[in-house]
């Protein structure tokens, strides 16, 4: 049996169902991302869970107890927000512990708690400070610690480093990879990052428009996409997806399996650009991007009034500049193909 079981979820705000039956099952221990464009349902799904917003339709399970109706307060889960939502007036300490206190847990239990979180956190030093005292990566690390302190069965996070610089994004990202890791809780994560999603998660749940495209691990999505929006959204910089009509010299680039009316998807690193001339395609340099460790190359392919764009990436730097002829070949076995309604479909063998 799952540990957290969501069964036809649904939301409706008036008459726009903004939730559409939501169905799925998340095991204890599980690292779980909620990951979709602005506007998907993610966050309005996270709150649903948490009991900040009613559930309209199906039902929600934890640990084989309906909790579909219970307050939030009563649904044994903890969630960190966006905002930190701190008290300004109140030390570390005090906004760690103030849960408990309203609990009348008692005071040695307390102590013992919020010290023990705050050294998980390395935030012991900061306990007498105030909010405005701490930077915003020690503000959200005592976010966490005010949720680990209540000992729930479910972390639940709202977009916790969008508030943050890329450097620090970057480093809580592996504190809270790590801090899953030594509590072992379930956790279910809200991002609109696929960056994030990829690197912390057990499991994705891709959502658009209020319904679960695909679920899988980070590398199951990557690899073996369900349709075109799951393939785009996964990876960075995207896949390119290219209409068979538009470039019919694409499915001789791919071979025999590439004739499929539909479109054709090949991630960049699987692009390989050729010297002007050899190459199963024909590209005009765009643009060159230098990442350092990677560079992006985007080529124009085909005549101009149909041209499609196809983006390369390679380890190696180039010597190619902007105007520069090149041929272009893709990877044996490497690409997608999706049909006119975005749904993938299987290569010929």
């Amino acid at each position: 049996m799952a540990f957290l079981e969501l069964k036809g979820v649904e939301k409706f705000f008036g008459s726009l169902r903004a939730i559409k039956g939501v169905d799925l099952a998340i095991q204890k221990g599980e690292f779980i991302v909620f990951v979709g464009p602005s506007g998907c349902g993610k966050s309005t799904l996270l709150r649903m869970i948490a009991g900040l917003t009613e559930i309209d339709g199906g039902s929600l399970h934890l640990d084989g107890r309906d909790i579909t109706k219970l307050p939030s307060s009563k649904r044994d889960l903890a969630m960190v927000f966006q905002s930190y939502a701190l008290y300004p007036h109140m030390s570390v300490f005090d906004n760690m512990s103030f849960a408990l206190r309203l609990a009348n847990v008692d005071k040695k239990v307390i102590d013992e708690k919020v010290n023990r979180a705050a050294e998980i956190l390395n935030l012991t030093q900061y306990l007498h400070r105030t909010p405005r005292e701490l930077s915003g990566g020690q503000r959200q690390r005592v976010a966490i610690g005010r949720a680990i302190v209540r000992a729930p069965k479910v972390f639940l996070f709202d977009e916790p480093l969008s508030n943050l610089d890329a450097a620090l994004r970057g480093q809580t990202r592996v504190e809270i990879a790590k801090l899953h890791r030594d509590l072992g809780a379930t956790t279910i994560y809200v991002t609109h990052d696929q960056v994030e999603a990829m690197t912390l998660a057990d499991r994705v749940v891709v959502l658009r428009d209020g319904s679960i495209e695909q679920v899988g691990s980070p590398l199951e999505l990557y690899d073996k996409p369900a349709n075109q929006f799951v393939a785009q959204f996964i990876g960075t910089p995207q896949m390119n997806v290219i209409d068979t009509a538009r470039l019919p010299a694409l499915r001789d680039a791919v071979g025999a399996g590439g004739s499929a009316d539909g479109f054709i998807g090949v991630r960049p690193e699987n692009v390989l650009v050729r010297a002007a001339g050899s190459g199963k395609l024909a590209g005009r340099v765009d643009l060159i991007e230098q990442l350092g460790a990677d560079t992006l190359i985007y080529s124009s392919v085909g005549h101009n009034g149909s041209a499609v764009q196809i983006v390369a990436r390679q380890a190696e730097r180039t010597p190619l500049h902007v105007g520069d002829t090149v041929g272009l070949d893709i990877a044996p076995a490497s690409f997608h193909l999706f049909d006119r309604q975005g749904k993938a479909v299987a290569r010929a063998q």
